[in-house]
């Protein structure tokens, strides 16, 4: 799963989650920045591509990884 978060001051502003496939705000101002990141096609295009670029290759590398050390 890919999860890209905001924060400011210690406060969580908006969350995506590949999961759910958009971004969720926490806060009001959160709440206008998850609405024009969600009504962005390009930049969602490439959030939700990045789960296929970045997580899936190196899942194998990390599983092996923690299976070493344990």
């Amino acid at each position: 799963e890919f999860i890209r978060s905001t924060y400011f001051n210690k406060l969580q502003y908006t969350k995506f989650s590949s999961s759910v496939g958009k971004f969720v705000g926490f806060t009001e101002q959160g709440m206008k920045n998850a609405a024009a990141s969600n009504n962005n096609n390009m930049y969602m295009a490439s959030i939700r591509a990045a789960k296929e670029t970045i997580c899936q290759p190196n899942i194998q590398r990390m599983y092996d990884n923690i299976l070493t050390k344990s």
